[in-house]
């Protein structure tokens, strides 16, 4: 049975409440006005005679009430990590997978991803479950399985895997919200958000439906250039500004290391200093820098495991690096989440 959507209400662009948009007066707001959206109303005194009291009356009240039902949904879920970057092209989808795969070579944990970049879903390509279709149950979606990682995208409930994806912001924060409220993640250690370039819906509706359940914090991905680290910086004040916490700044692209004599070369030069300078700058933890290695891509192409494939390249160890960071700022042991006799422990 395929999933069906309804289309939910639409969205006003602010961080207090971006899923409530207040209700659309045929008339000004008179002066004793208890306000469109307060609970009084349409049912005033004062709203007696006012053109706008059916509106008023009629319009939803109060916080969301699928919160308290993605909360419960969420309950199993230790660990929720959202991964963002204000500039697009710097790899955080395959970082995110990158990611999932690290914490998946520990048997022990599961691990989540959750695609919210709606319009251009590429994690289940990267997974090689792009031709999986959801299950749906009286009980919820299922997501696909990869032994122990969990994927849910808007990819497997397409009609192809070419079908383009032409929603505005309300449809696509309705579906965000059916990815967190309707899917049966189970118990998980970590469940990893990718989500699109910028700062506006997909982050907004995802920070809105995750804050009661809470969000762990935030990976920010950038590449060595100021151009991305000039987007990078929005992120970082839209994190602060959306109470969300920053785990931790991850370069991306940091060097091309050949994969025959794994000589380093800088293909993005840090003009000013890189991601490392920029986490020195705002004040948050740097997680480390991953240099680019095609075989990544070509890992993610075929939908492979690049910590199977390649367990000894430099890229690996400083992926494996960057999730033991990244737990250590959960306070978890950085040894247990991704066990290696060669691991440097900090702290």
């Amino acid at each position: 049975m395929a999933p069906s959507f309804e289309e939910p209400e639409p969205v006003e662009d602010v961080l207090t409440n971006p899923l409530k948009q207040k209700p659309q007066l045929v008339a000004p707001e008179p002066e004793h006005c208890p306000g469109p959206e307060s609970q009084q109303a349409g049912t005033a005194d004062s709203c007696a005679g006012c053109p706008n009291q059916q509106i008023c009356a009629s319009a939803p009240k109060g916080s969301d009430p699928d919160i308290p039902l993605i909360t419960a949904r969420l309950a199993g879920v230790k660990h929720k990590i959202l991964v963002l970057s204000g500039k697009g092209g710097v790899g955080k989808s395959t970082l995110t997978v990158q990611l999932a795969r690290a914490f998946a070579t520990n048997p022990d944990i599961n691990v989540g991803v959750m695609d919210t970049d709606i319009c251009g879903p590429s994690i289940p390509k990267m997974l090689r479950v792009e031709d999986e279709t959801v299950h749906v149950s009286s009980t919820g979606w299922t997501p696909i399985w990869i032994d122990n990682l969990a994927v849910m995208s808007i990819q497997f409930i397409l009609p192809s895997r070419d079908a383009a994806v032409i929603w505005r912001g309300p449809k696509k924060n309705g579906l965000i919200k059916k990815f967190l409220k309707d899917v049966e993640w189970g118990d998980l250690d970590f469940l990893l958000v990718d989500t699109p370039p910028g700062t506006s819906d997909e982050h907004l509706s995802v920070n809105t439906f995750l804050r009661e359940s809470h969000i762990a914090g935030a990976v920010v991905v950038t590449t060595p250039q100021e151009v991305s680290l000039l987007d990078v910086r929005k992120e970082i004040d839209f994190c602060r500004k959306a109470g969300i916490r920053i785990l931790g700044l991850v370069e991306n692209m940091s060097l091309f290391v050949c994969p025959k004599c794994t000589h380093a070369t800088e293909i993005f030069k840090a003009t000013t200093g890189g991601g490392r300078a920029l986490a020195a700058e705002m004040g948050i933890p740097f997680l480390g820098a991953v240099p680019l290695d095609p075989r990544i891509g070509m890992s993610c192409d075929l939908g492979e495991s690049f910590f199977d494939a390649f367990p000894d390249s430099p890229a690996c160890a400083a992926l494996k690096q960057v999730v033991r960071g990244l737990a250590q700022q959960l306070g978890l042991d950085p040894g247990e989440v991704v066990p290696d006799a060669d691991a440097v422990r900090e702290g």
